[in-house]
């Protein structure tokens, strides 16, 4: 059987129609149809898939971003990120979000995991001293 995309319709192969569609319509579409139609994609989406769909897509994902990228590329995106929250976002959000985040912490650990955390910390800043 012939690969689909080979396929000839006409005097093209499906491959070259599907990609002089899709150029005629970025050509005749802004951004706003593009957020538009990713919106009602992402709704349809979500009402056919439950949490456990997500979880593993984003699994995937994270997984080929792992195999495809070093340490650099994730200090660059956090750079990136960071500075980009910074510019959208003031003093109190950062409260916000810092109280949100020690709640959710202190609901889902004991206090043995706060005393190794605290221990690990402190064995990080004493080999810090004494490097200096």
């Amino acid at each position: 059987m012939a690969n689909k995309d080979n396929e000839k319709r006409g005097n093209m192969t499906l491959e070259e129609a599907g990609r002089k569609g899709g150029e005629a319509t970025a050509r005749n579409h802004d951004k706003e149809f593009y957020q538009e139609i990713g919106r009602k994609g992402g709704e349809a989406t979500s009402e056919n898939h439950d949490k456990e769909f997500y979880q593993e897509i984003g699994r995937k994902g994270g997984e080929t971003t792992a195999e495809n990228h070093d340490k650099d590329f994730y200090q660059e995106i956090g750079r990136k990120g960071g500075e980009a929250t910074s510019e959208n976002h003031d003093k109190e959000f950062y409260q916000e979000i810092g109280r949100k985040g020690g709640e959710a912490t202190s609901e889902n650990h004991d206090k043995e995991f706060y005393q190794e955390i605290g221990e690990k910390g402190g064995n990080a800043r004493a080999e810090q001293r004494n490097d200096d």
